[in-house]
């Protein structure tokens, strides 16, 4: 019998040989605007096993279309202005202009249902997870350095934690306590993972050095692991940017499968943790995706597959489709991780 969607990603996870490597497209709207027709035949042949389970309720601060020109005000209250219809848009006046007025965050408490909700809540959810036969993730994604940045503006971020500014610490354990709160509550769910999200690395290197990094962000991502794990679930994270330096810190702490830009770092140096954690894609959005050749997607498909790819599992067939993307050099993409696996099935 076939494996199902949620069996091929789980036997990827734990190495246990899927009959086929797992599928993950994002698509922006962007792509779904410029592209629609190439970009549904394309899902609907390559189909996601993953599937995101729904939320549990709708920020009261939340105004706008975060996808469309003009303001979005999100959840917790920050105001961003995007200048491109079908991608996201920046924070150009932060909440927290002063971080002595740390005080003053609010998180949308809102989002974690109160004991009165809770029982409800987890059934909904439970009823999607037995709905599908996709491999469920939260319906939530915490990210605790970009929510900092959001707040305080990318470069008072990088100062703060730098210097270590007076009211750095409060603050980052005031975003943290709601993320784990939020977890806690996922957690009693039937989703198969949890989620979580920071984009870590610049075009070359981490963002800040690893030490700071090890002091002030690894416990709590490594409180967020233990949760996810107790409850027996896998832990997913996603981090944009050359994060190298960190991958052994994600695999010490229990994190099962990483979406990181692979083509920032060297292939050759993350091989080295092939088998210790699966590559939950990606492939290269600033040269590859959006090149005019096909072939380009194929060869850099056969890039990854060299340096990471064993029938054993740990890698996905994972890219996103936005700005500049190339509907061909992404089909041709999914056509060449298909033969590979399918080669290394016989």
């Amino acid at each position: 019998m076939s494996q199902t969607p949620r069996e091929v990603v789980r036997r990827t996870l734990t190495f246990d040989r899927p009959e086929r490597i797992p599928v993950n497209l994002w698509v922006l709207p962007w792509m779904t605007e410029h592209h629609p027709e190439e970009t549904a035949a394309l899902l609907a042949d390559y189909p996601s096993d993953l599937a995101g389970a729904p939320g549990v309720g709708v920020g009261r601060r939340v105004r706008g279309n975060p996808y469309e020109l003009g303001e979005y005000t999100d959840e917790w209250g920050c105001c961003f202005v995007n200048l491109q219809r079908g991608v996201i848009g920046e924070v150009k006046k932060p909440l927290v202009s002063d971080l002595a007025d740390w005080r003053t965050v609010e998180p949308p408490w809102e989002l974690i249902p109160g004991p009165e909700e809770e029982a409800a809540a987890i059934a909904r959810i439970n009823d999607f997870c037995r709905s599908t036969d996709c491999f469920v993730l939260t319906g939530c994604c915490p990210r605790i350095w970009e929510r900092y940045q959001f707040l305080r503006g990318s470069e008072n971020a990088l100062m703060d934690v730098m210097l270590r500014e007076p009211g750095v610490e409060e603050l980052l354990n005031r975003i943290f306590e709601f993320y784990r709160r939020e977890f806690e509550f996922w957690a009693k769910t039937e989703v198969d993972a949890l989620s979580f999200m920071d984009d870590w690395g610049t075009q070359k290197a981490l963002q800040i050095p690893p030490p700071i990094w090890r002091e002030l962000f690894k416990p709590m991502y490594r409180e967020f692991c233990r949760i996810g794990r107790e409850a027996g679930k896998f832990m997913f994270m996603h981090s944009d940017g050359c994060i190298t330096e960190i991958y052994p810190d994600l695999i010490e702490i229990g994190v099962s499968a990483v979406n990181s830009q692979l083509f920032c770092m060297d292939l050759a140096k993350l091989s080295e943790f092939r088998g210790r954690i699966t590559f939950w894609g990606e492939l290269d959005r600033q040269h590859v995706l959006c090149s005019a050749d096909p072939e380009a997607g194929r060869r850099a498909v056969r890039q990854v597959a060299e340096q990471l790819y064993t029938p054993d599992g740990g890698i996905f067939c994972q890219f996103e489709l936005g700005p500049g993307c190339n509907p061909a050099t992404a089909r041709a993409a999914c056509e060449e991780w298909m033969k590979i696996s399918a080669r290394n099935r016989r």
